[in-house]
């Protein structure tokens, strides 16, 4: 066998041993993450200084979550808020297992990642309530509106980043590339 023969086979052999893949996240999710995560930058980024920019991030937001409490009830299997909904004890359980790296694996949301799913909407619907509070007669100017979309917004940035640093975690344990797999939709098997 020459050279050439042999490289090919070894690659040939390479792609077999790859790890069967499984379709996790369908479009809706990606696209509502990675959609929600370009509007919240640029709303953060334009918040005082752009109003009419940020207002209509805003409503997009909006829209966005709106879609994704939808597709939470009827969406694909992962989609589901069933599917990633665990009591409190085994929400703390799979913390404690991942501090020590030994947290069982999911295909879907691990229970931290389900509640943090649920932590964000909770926390954005805040932000787009007190942000629409501030369009109205009612409650333009009034200040504990305006303080509280503003607490609202640095606790969801804290959430965020406890959010990818999980994800950071998580991939470094199981040793797969969870962004990779939010922008393909597919996760390995095993």
């Amino acid at each position: 066998m020459s050279g050439v023969e042999h490289n090919a086979s070894a690659a040939m052999a390479g792609r077999s041993e790859r790890p069967a893949m499984v379709k996790v996240w369908d479009p809706v999710v990606r696209l509502f993450h990675w959609a929600l995560v370009g509007l919240f930058a640029f709303s953060f980024l334009t918040g005082d200084e752009w109003k009419d920019a940020h207002v209509v991030s805003g409503y997009l937001i909006g829209g966005l979550v709106a879609i994704r409490l939808v597709w939470g009830l009827i969406g694909s299997e992962h989609a589901r808020f069933t599917s990633f909904l665990y009591r409190p004890s085994t929400i703390a359980r799979f913390i404690r297992d991942s501090v020590y790296m030994r947290a069982k694996r999911f295909i879907g949301h691990n229970p931290a990642g389900g509640a943090m799913v649920i932590a964000l909407l909770l926390m954005i619907s805040g932000i787009e309530t007190t942000g629409y509070l501030m369009t109205t007669d009612a409650y333009w100017g009034v200040e504990w509106v305006e303080d509280m979309h503003k607490v609202l917004v640095y606790a969801t940035l804290g959430l965020i980043l406890l959010h990818v640093t999980g994800v950071v975690l998580a991939s470094l344990e199981h040793r797969e590339n969870l962004v990779r797999a939010m922008l393909t939709g597919r996760k390995r098997v095993e």
